[in-house]
């Protein structure tokens, strides 16, 4: 089979390897397609090497089909069509609360072990999610994401009607945008990429760049007054994090999706002076998958249209400097197995 390595300094090879045998516990996947997601990029830049040790297989994003299934195995039969929730949560300490998904000895597929981006692909049976028949394996390779979403609106306790404000608008801040639309909320998109600007709001959302614009007075104006009930900062940027306190009315929320690798200066006075909740929001949970399961089957969402491009492996290379030369860009997707194409 072909599987692409990560060799470290912006590099890639597509190499011819045996298939792992499969192990109590495991399935092997037939990749059908795995995206790239914002982590994958800070892997190709070197930033994550000591973490990921290359030459490794990365990706975590995907979808497939169950080709063949491990000792120990049930409720699972060849051909099922499934996406993976990528996480490992190893051996629970007493510091972890119960929250399995972020403990202190969490392993992410895709980035601590082997990824996706391979023809075929073991994972623990454990990390399955069914996908129905009715959505497309392309569709598919964007549950991760969209769980991602769905999280992060959960942890923000959102209720229909009320005020969003996103701070960043690519794929994760953008989703959110789509999730929080659909439970009913009013939502405005903070994003600075003009071309990303025109496609949010082609599909009907609020926008404000804030090169340009006051946005504390553009969310008054979009809330009438009353602020922004919960505000997502999915920027990562220092600018967000100085305006995030602003645009909170009286006990609002603030749901820190963005991951900040450093220190930031945060308005403090301002949680106390309002009441503002900060929320952490990382990762997901399996009902958080089933949840996106469920929207994107539904159609409700226009998932495709954040598709940009659909490559095969062995143009990854080009489709990671695209992402680089093309910040406008939504959604790429690698094909595993081109037999599998669905549209």
């Amino acid at each position: 089979m072909e599987a692409l390595h990560y060799e470290g300094n912006h590099s890639f090879t597509l190499k011819t390897v045996e298939k792992q045998p499969v192990k109590a516990g495991e399935v092997r996947l037939k990749m059908a397609y795995v995206g790239i997601c914002g982590t994958d990029v800070h892997i190709y830049h070197g930033k994550m090497d000591a973490r990921v040790k290359p030459p490794q297989i990365i990706g975590h994003e995907v979808s497939g089909e169950i080709e063949e299934i491990g000792e120990g195995v049930t409720g699972w039969q060849i051909g099922d069509k499934v996406t993976v929730r990528p996480l490992d949560p190893g051996t629970e300490v007493s510091a972890d609360n119960g929250f399995r998904h972020i403990g202190q000895n969490l392993m992410f597929i895709g980035i601590d072990s082997a990824g996706g981006m391979q023809q075929y692909w073991n994972v623990p049976a454990f990390t399955l999610h069914r996908l129905p028949e009715n959505l497309s394996l392309a569709l598919g390779a964007m549950i991760e994401p969209l769980a991602v979403a769905c999280h992060d609106i959960r942890l923000a306790g959102l209720k229909s009607e009320e005020n969003v404000v996103v701070l960043g608008g690519g794929p994760i801040g953008f989703l959110i945008a789509l999730t929080a639309r659909q439970k009913g909320a009013n939502v405005l998109v903070s994003e600075v990429n003009e071309n990303r600007i025109s496609f949010i709001q082609s599909l009907g959302f609020n926008t404000v760049n804030p090169l340009n614009e006051d946005v504390v007075k553009a969310v008054d104006k979009f809330s009438d007054g009353a602020m922004a009930d919960v505000v997502f900062e999915v920027s990562g940027v220092q600018a967000a994090v100085t305006t995030m306190t602003q645009l909170c009315r009286v006990r609002g929320r603030i749901v820190m999706v963005a991951i900040h690798p450093e220190p930031r200066q945060v308005d403090l006075f301002r949680f106390f002076w309002k009441e503002i909740q900060l929320i952490g929001a990382r990762v997901y949970e399996p009902e958080d998958f089933e949840e996106a399961i469920a929207l994107a089957a539904s159609g409700v969402l226009p998932l495709d249209k954040l598709i940009t491009e659909i490559a095969p492996l062995k143009d990854a290379r080009r489709i990671f400097e695209t992402i680089d030369s093309n910040p406008a860009g939504m959604k790429y997707i690698l094909e595993c197995n081109p037999q599998m194409a669905t549209v």
